[in-house]
């Protein structure tokens, strides 16, 4: 069954607006494997001017960084789903492993942000994954399959064409380590076989899983490569619209 190619890139808190324009206005308009689904994750402040400046031909899509778990109220300086859904952005994520360690997001909240943000219309990048700790002790795919659990398993089966998850060694974030192809493949063959026993076999063959640990364009063919492998969530290497583009043609 073929699955949805996707290459998303999170800016993070990086440029400037016209630093993002320019950026977005590149990748938009490059030589691209239309094929594979291109989502840009920028900062809240870029989202508009961004949306002004790329043409919906282009088929690059926009992705927040974050959203509330409410849809109003007096949350300051917080972002509600239905805010984002107002101006036509398609995706957020929710879940990433830096949102968890800085801003204490546990999988109870994110339990109820998913709620939050299915329930606008919103589609969302689910991220999971463990710590150096956490991998080295061997309790990897116990910690990852708790963090479903708790999380992403309370949504209803019919609501999992709008999910994609992304699977997040933290230990490969920003330090410059990748996991091998190899240990990739096996964490998200194993999430694959989580969603096959939660939702059945139709899902879980359906459902994209990304791969977001230092991914870059000398890396991204090998890791693209793997069975179970449908694309990154990049970082840094997605600040490169050079770089970014390549990764986007790897598969």
């Amino acid at each position: 069954m073929s699955r949805k190619k996707i290459a998303a890139g999170n800016w993070k808190m990086n440029t400037q607006i016209n630093e993002g324009i320019a950026l977005a206005k590149y990748i938009a308009d490059a030589e691209r494997d239309k094929g594979v689904i291109t989502i840009l994750a920028v900062p809240f402040t870029h989202i508009y001017a961004i949306q002004k400046k790329i043409k919906s031909s282009s088929k690059v899509l926009l992705a927040a960084q974050n959203c509330h778990h409410k849809t109003s109220g007096a949350f300051t300086g917080e972002i509600s789903p239905v805010m984002l859904a107002g101006m036509k952005v398609p995706y957020v994520i929710l879940g990433h492993s830096e949102r968890r360690e800085y801003n204490y997001e546990d999988n109870a909240l994110l339990a109820l942000k998913l709620r939050a943000a299915l329930n606008s219309g919103l589609k969302v990048i689910f991220c999971c994954g463990e710590s150096l700790n956490i991998r080295k002790a061997g309790n990897h795919l116990h910690h990852v399959q708790l963090q479903l659990q708790e999380s992403l398993f309370q949504i209803e089966v019919r609501e999992m064409k709008h999910i994609t998850i992304a699977y997040e060694p933290i230990w490969a974030i920003g330090t410059g380590e990748t996991a091998s192809p190899a240990q990739a493949q096996e964490m998200h063959e194993a999430i694959r076989a989580m969603l096959k026993q939660k939702y059945g076999k139709g899902v879980a063959e359906k459902t994209s899983i990304l791969y977001g640990g230092s991914v870059k364009g000398n890396n991204a063919k090998s890791i693209f490569s793997q069975q179970d492998v449908d694309g990154g969530l990049v970082g840094g290497a997605s600040l490169s619209g050079e770089e970014f583009v390549s990764i986007i043609n790897s598969f």
